[in-house]
């Protein structure tokens, strides 16, 4: 999914009968479960010796459980490669291994992971926790997956996967509890500050956006995106853009009618490449996000932080405030 990818791919996992079978023979056959990304998080310890093996289809959803479980889990993240497609990936047989031996699965759902539903259903084992992110937030597919990119999502994700974790290991409650706590006033607290800080000074502001990750988080943070949701869609999905789409751009660009642009510079194509280039011709101010974490061994608060600077500090060269 670098900007030397020129189109991200629909989603084209296919596992059939056969392959569904083989991925869970290999997992029957191996008693252990290497890992991708692996974390027990700060130090610190509870009211027992358990640990929960959590699997997370993602690194972003995988770096949040790891920081809400501390040295009660071992997080393995599957999708943990900056230059990964989440949307297109092929699943391992090491990822049904993986996904075998966790007590508890989180994927991001919406249609965003198929392949993580998929997986599940050839390795089920009783007593093991799924929390699908867009069934949590009454998402379906079609609708935005990019939930990580609200503030307000995360918070739910946050408060589930405590509870989930209360669940698993009652002993130490008490314990998880005292993690998000700490999470969410002191290790959050420069995201939570910078997206408040956006909204208070920002809010209304216009800008132009590559694709549809930028939206839950231009609505998080009270900005108006202005290019068409068709566009920013088809960007996403790796579908060609409609050429009144590409001319209503242009147009926003050429009037500065937007003051920034936001652009993920995982998924780019001519089209997003042409924009940048018209947009800084322009003199408009251009920031980026990035799908995954980047760098992959970045914690989620970091990675959002940066980004969030970048954009508030394009907007304000933009804007003068």
């Amino acid at each position: 999914m670098s900007t030397a990818q020129s189109r991200r791919k629909p989603l084209r996992v296919v596992l059939g009968a056969v392959g569904v079978a083989a991925l869970a023979a290999t997992a029957a056959c191996s008693t252990s479960s290497p890992a991708k990304t692996a974390s027990s998080g700060a130090s610190g310890t509870g009211g027992s010796s358990k640990v929960i093996q959590v699997t997370a289809a993602e690194n972003f959803w995988g770096s949040i459980a790891t920081q809400l479980g501390g040295d009660h889990v071992k997080v393995t993240s599957i999708i943990a490669n900056p230059d990964t497609d989440p949307h297109s990936y092929e699943p391992t047989a090491a990822d049904a291994r993986t996904v075998a031996g966790a007590d508890y699965v989180i994927s991001n759902g919406i249609g965003y992971d198929a392949w993580s539903d998929k997986l599940l259903a050839a390795n089920p084992a009783s007593g093991r926790t799924a929390l699908k992110v867009g069934d949590l937030l009454g998402k379906k597919e079609g609708d935005n997956p990019h939930q990580w990119y609200s503030a307000e999502s995360v918070t739910k994700v946050i408060d589930r996967i405590t509870a989930d974790y209360q669940k698993m290991d009652p002993a130490d409650a008490v314990y998880f509890d005292a993690r998000k706590q700490t999470f969410t006033t002191r290790t959050l607290a420069k995201y939570t500050q910078l997206e408040a800080d956006i909204k208070a000074t920002y809010a209304g502001t216009p800008i132009g956006a590559s694709e549809s990750i930028v939206t839950p988080l231009a609505e998080s943070v009270g900005l108006k995106t202005l290019t068409p949701e068709t566009f920013l869609n088809a960007v996403s999905e790796g579908t060609d853009p409609t050429a009144a789409d590409k001319a209503t751009i242009d147009q926003q660009i050429s009037g500065k009618q937007i003051k920034i642009y936001v652009y993920n510079s995982q998924n780019s194509n001519p089209d997003v490449v042409a924009q940048v280039d018209a947009a800084k011709a322009q003199g408009i101010p251009v920031a980026q996000v990035t799908e995954t974490l980047t760098p992959a061994n970045a914690t989620f608060q970091d990675w959002q932080t940066q980004q969030l600077q970048g954009i508030a500090d394009a907007l304000k060269q933009a804007t003068g405030k």
